[in-house]
């Protein structure tokens, strides 16, 4: 056994048992990616957003985080930031033209190396279609559910919008997008001259395309001039609707489809001015007392704060935020102010106030305009005795505010008085809420703005 051992050369008799040659390792390459930058959602209503400029320029290198464009939604400008680390290596879409949302408007490339490629990818998807009768090239892919807010294509993050560029001032350093840098050295046009309207002052293209036009107005014909000079309008022109506009245009004619009814009511405001008067030097505005006075009211009668969505039912809405209308350099804007019912009228003035600046600088967040759930519109600023406003979607009703003004009264003793009153008239939302209602909550208000001690609580 021993010698057998010794002499004996054991041989596998399985072939899985035989020893093959090792497999040659394989080197694994990562291609670098190119990501599609796509227009984003900012609101509910977005359909389609306007660049409003480009904080970067092609082939500038991107951290995550950083803001790359400005995009004007229906309501507000917003940037938009990148969620990863590379380079803006094409821009598909130039300041003021419009994108629908969820195209592509710029092409990320992950390293230095693929801008080119990246480029090419532009230049092919942008190329100029056949004349006619060959079909147009298909516009960039849409996703069939578009995100809510700003994404990439690789990943549905969503952006964070915030105003991080200061405005232009005498003396220190021009804040413009690269754009209107090129077009203002193009058009010979000094931009420490140009008053910004993008974002916290940012010049944009438009600023200084307008700048131009002024500087050559002494070479335009004598009745040109006196229009641009008085109004700035060119008469006989034709001007699409700004982003804003179409919004609020989609809007009025949604409201149409509801069936609405109105109720007017005179209002004495005498005590109401007396306060005013006492509490404006603590920064209290009328528009803020107005928006209390009217949540408080709402308090008691939660059918007026309600809305119908869907035709179907309606929803008493839990919390009262009063939205008021404030024109804004191209449309028009509804601001909220959240839970006025509880927030003390001191608080509430100092909120307001913010809002308004943000809504005029067009840095309001989306639910900073779209969450109302009953709209204020004041007018009696601009002497208008009485108006009648048209409803908000989605919302029961909207009160029109006219202005106070002095008026003989006959008083309960049988006299003749003076008394200073305002008319109000409500439109309401008639599947919803009856005249019956309005009439109850209209006596509930100005029995609040009559005695008026309820507002400084």
């Amino acid at each position: 056994m021993a010698r057998l051992l010794n002499t004996t050369t054991f041989l596998p008799s399985s072939p899985s048992l035989r020893r093959h040659p090792l497999p040659r390792r394989r080197t694994l390459v990562i291609q670098a990616k190119i990501r599609e930058i796509f227009m984003p959602a900012l609101s509910s209503t977005m359909t389609e957003g306007k660049i409003v400029s480009w904080i970067k320029s092609e082939g500038d290198k991107l951290s995550k985080g950083e803001s790359v464009v400005v995009v004007e939604s229906d309501k507000a400008d917003m940037d938009v930031e990148t969620f990863y680390d590379g380079y803006l290596a094409a821009i598909m879409v130039e300041e003021g033209a419009v994108a629908p949302v969820g195209s592509a408007i710029a092409l990320l490339a992950e390293t230095e190396a693929e801008i080119d490629a990246a480029r090419s990818k532009a230049t092919s998807t942008n190329s100029p279609s056949p004349p006619p009768p060959a079909p147009a090239p298909a516009p960039a892919p849409v996703s069939n559910s578009p995100p809510p807010q700003a994404t990439f294509s690789t990943a549905p993050a969503v952006p964070v919008a915030s105003a991080v560029h200061p405005a232009s001032e005498g003396g220190r350093r021009v804040v413009a997008s690269p754009y209107a840098k090129k077009l203002a050295k193009e058009m010979g046009v000094e931009l420490s001259g140009v008053v910004g309207s993008g974002p916290m002052g940012r010049v944009v293209a438009k600023d200084v395309e307008a700048a131009a036009a002024m500087a050559a107005i002494g070479g335009v014909s004598p009745g040109k001039k006196a229009a641009a000079v008085g109004t700035g309008i060119d008469l006989g022109s034709v001007v699409p609707f700004t982003t804003m506009q179409s919004a609020v245009s989609r809007n009025m004619v949604e409201s149409l489809s509801v069936p609405t009814f109105r109720v007017g009511y005179t209002i004495s405001t005498d005590a109401l001015d007396a306060l005013y008067k006492k509490i404006k030097s603590k920064g209290v505005t009328m528009t803020a007392l107005l928006a209390k006075a009217t949540a408080l009211a709402l308090v008691k009668h939660p059918v007026v704060n309600s809305s119908c969505r869907d035709g179907k039912s309606f929803t008493y809405n839990s919390s009262i935020n009063i939205a008021v209308a404030v024109a804004i350099d191209g449309g028009l804007i509804t601001p909220v102010l959240h839970d006025a019912d509880k927030v003390d009228i001191y608080s509430l003035s100092r909120k307001w106030k913010e809002l308004v600046d943000k809504a005029r600088a067009k840095q309001l967040q989306p639910n900073e305009y779209n969450s109302g759930t009953f709209t204020l519109s004041n007018l009696g600023m601009f002497g208008v005795d009485r108006f009648d406003a048209i409803l908000p979607p989605g919302t029961g009703a909207i009160m029109a505010v006219g202005g106070s003004s002095p008026a003989v009264v006959a008083t309960k003793d049988g006299r003749i008085g003076m008394k200073t009153q305002m008319q109000v008239n409500v439109t309401a939302d008639h599947r919803v809420i009856y005249g019956a209602d309005l009439a109850a909550f209209l006596q509930t208000l100005s029995k609040i703005i009559e005695d008026p001690k309820d507002l400084t609580l």
